[in-house]
């Protein structure tokens, strides 16, 4: 019978969220997660079969956790704001909860340049349900909310990098006013080319 490994699964993953977290994605490593644990490298691998099982385990935390602020704007149902400002909000909000998250998902390099029209989809797991949002709230073809929502995501992705990056600091109203003159605009845009 093989020994009881000395870290469950759960706890070698939440240490390298933690790394993650405070120094970056690119910080783990089979040696700094053994030291996190107190521990050497050894008992990692009797969990893990190499260090690019743990890698995946943290990318899929940071995509549930980004999910979770990102399924609160499109279940957001105050008819005062927006849904589609609202999910702008609470993408920036994970930006500055979880900046080191927000660069492992939004900001690395990535292997082949999207075209604009695929990067959404490619990039964001609640792309159909934001579409769909978009449309339902405002009555528009799938065409112009499309359009709408890239525009939308640009401009959010603009401040949450600002504020992940620590280039920036801005306030809720300062967000919130923000994003509501920018859909106001866009909004406009598209009624008036109707």
């Amino acid at each position: 019978m093989p020994p009881k490994p000395k870290f469950t699964k759960k706890e070698i993953i939440l240490a390298a969220i933690d790394i993650t977290r405070n120094e970056g994605f690119n910080a783990i490593s089979a040696r700094v997660l053994g030291k996190k644990l107190g521990s050497s490298s050894k008992p990692i691998f009797s969990v893990f079969e190499n260090m690019e099982e743990v890698q995946t385990a943290v990318v899929e935390y940071a995509k549930e956790t980004y999910n979770q602020y990102i399924q609160k704007g499109i279940l957001h149902a105050d008819s005062n704001v927006p849904r589609c400002k609202y999910i702008g909000h609470q993408y920036i909000k994970f930006a500055i909860a979880e900046p080191k998250l927000f660069q492992l998902l939004f900001m690395k390099e990535q292997e082949h340049i999207l075209n604009f029209e695929n990067i959404l989809p490619n990039i964001d797991m609640n792309y159909k349900d934001i579409l769909i949002a978009i449309e339902m709230d405002y009555g528009l073809d799938s065409f112009t909310a499309l359009r709408l929502y890239q525009h939308i995501w640009i401009y959010a992705h603009g401040i949450a990098s600002l504020c992940a990056t620590k280039t920036c600091s801005f306030t809720e109203e300062e967000i919130s006013e923000m994003l509501s003159e920018v859909f106001t605009t866009l909004l406009l845009k598209e009624k008036m080319r109707d």
